[in-house]
């Protein structure tokens, strides 16, 4: 496997032997992991570019958990968080779900129940880094069509039959047809639903 696909748990919490037992756990698990003391040390990291997630103590000297989790949303970093607390309530533990966190545990933690989690998050972001891949890819061959080519997909994918894009374009019905078996092997669509597909990962829909 290489570096880039291994994931990657990171910790956060100021307390050196917590951070020590999670560590451990992961290493029982063969899972790959960092540990720092506190939440600047990790924001100054970078962005990590493989599979990964964050383990969040609540209460951290600093930037707390919660502040931490803004900030990274603020960054754009959609890494997967799962809270940790000695002392957490519901309005926090809510305040953090909303916010898009995996999980919140309070300590002691339980081996099951944190294992559980990571497994989780770690899906959650190799799902999204394939989305992201994916669509990538799909706006790599989208900006290699021509500007017929983009107009001709457009209004395929609204709808259009051949030969109502030929009237709105003002062409014949033979180009139309010739641009849209190129957008269909351009954009590797085996059908027009395959390319309807395409256009929804690539918000080419304009909003009603």
């Amino acid at each position: 496997m290489a570096l880039a696909d291994i994931p990657t748990v990171f910790v956060i919490d100021d307390d050196a032997g917590i951070r020590a037992s999670i560590q451990g756990l992961l290493r029982s698990a063969d899972l790959r992991s960092e540990s720092f003391e506190s939440a600047e040390q990790f924001l100054q990291r970078k962005p990590p570019d493989s599979p990964s997630c964050l383990i969040l103590d609540v209460s951290l000297p600093g930037i707390n958990g919660l502040d931490c989790q803004q900030q990274l949303r603020n960054a754009g970093l959609q890494i997967p968080i799962i809270f940790v607390t000695g002392h957490g309530n519901i309005p926090m533990s809510v305040k953090a779900m909303k916010s898009g966190a995996v999980e919140f545990l309070t300590k002691p933690l339980k081996r099951h129940a944190l294992l559980n989690a990571i497994q989780q998050a770690l899906a959650r972001d190799s799902a999204r880094r394939k989305e992201q891949a994916d669509i990538a890819l799909l706006q790599e061959r989208y900006d290699k069509l021509s500007r017929r080519q983009h107009q001709v997909m457009h209004l395929v994918v609204s709808g259009l039959l051949n030969k109502q894009i030929a009237s709105e374009l003002g062409t014949t019905l033979i180009t139309v047809k010739l641009h849209r078996a190129q957008v269909m092997r351009k954009m590797q669509a085996a059908s027009l639903a395959d390319l309807v597909r395409m256009a929804e990962k690539l918000r080419l829909f304009r909003s009603t």
